[in-house]
């Protein structure tokens, strides 16, 4: 979801060098997520690829020093089958002391439902880290995002394990600009436009942090047998899609925008990008919202 709630806070917080206490924080976020629509004809066993909305509650906890871990869950609306189709355990370290540099590493656990409306992927793990030089007025930075994982396929009396991974680097640059008591004393507007390079593989649907724009693209197309029953070309397109090599995958503008009031924080973005893989290559954009609350 581009830019999460916590990562604003946490940049927030490091420019003005604020937090000095852990907390515990509670979120609510918005977005839309590629999910199967409903067959358009009961002959057609072909089910098309639609945005749906879901809302992700969060709960997380951050240490003082830098160390935190989250728990995120997903409902989608007007799901197929079981609208919580999505759970994320993740654990980090961010490293936001030094005013010339922002850093930091994260594992995250992702757990489909079995009866999940979204595109079935192997990749169920998660390693990200990222690095931000800003000692100058145009922040560059960096970040390597690796996926991994297995999953496993029943076509008929046959069970089959799939398993996959793909990686991505994402170069980057920013400029955060920070408004202070904007509408009451102690509040704060930080507004972040950014730039970014996304380079990698993609052989897999996932919710790897590097792919988040291009799997919420309203014009996802998924390839598929026509000839074959539906249980099985969605079991296909785990090991169908293109095993292309390291590529230049697409060029994205975001625009975070964080306000700080009190304990809450209310954090939209919009992203717009451009695809260079694929047979559509036109601009795109999505939005997504968060809202926390935090308790120290």
């Amino acid at each position: 979801m581009s830019q999460s709630l916590a990562e604003l806070e946490k940049q927030l917080d490091s420019l003005l060098s604020k937090r000095e206490k852990s907390e515990f924080m509670i979120g609510i976020g918005y977005g839309n997520n590629p999910a199967y629509g409903s067959k358009v004809v009961a002959s057609n066993e072909d089910r098309p690829i639609v945005m749906k909305t879901f809302v992700t509650p969060t709960l997380g906890y951050y240490h003082k020093k830098g160390f935190y871990a989250t728990a995120s869950a997903y409902y989608l609306f007007d799901a197929i089958g079981d609208p919580w189709f999505e759970w994320d355990f993740s654990a980090g370290y961010d490293y936001t002391k030094n005013r010339n540099f922002l850093t930091g590493i994260s594992y995250t656990k992702y757990i489909f439902s079995d009866s999940s409306d979204v595109p079935a992927t192997p990749i169920n793990n998660e390693l990200f880290a990222y690095f931000y030089y800003r000692n100058w007025w145009v922040q560059p930075g960096i970040s390597l995002d690796l996926g991994w994982g297995s999953k496993e396929e029943k076509i008929g009396p046959v069970t089959r394990n799939v398993s996959g991974k793909d990686w991505n680097i994402v170069a980057a640059i920013r400029h955060p600009f920070v408004f202070m008591d904007v509408i009451k004393p102690d509040d704060a507007f930080l507004i972040t436009p950014s730039l970014g390079l996304t380079m990698g593989t993609a052989h897999y649907y996932s919710n790897l942090k590097a792919f988040q724009y291009i799997s919420r693209s309203p014009k996802l197309k998924w390839e598929g047998k026509e000839d074959r029953p539906e249980a099985l070309r969605n079991a296909l397109q785990l090991s169908s899609s293109n095993k292309t090599g390291f590529e230049v995958r697409a060029l994205d503008f975001t625009l975070n925008v964080s306000y700080v009031v009190g304990k809450f924080t209310i954090a939209p973005s919009y992203t717009v990008f451009r695809p260079f893989q694929g047979t559509d290559k036109s601009l795109m954009g999505y939005f997504t919202a968060r809202v926390g609350f935090s308790i120290k």
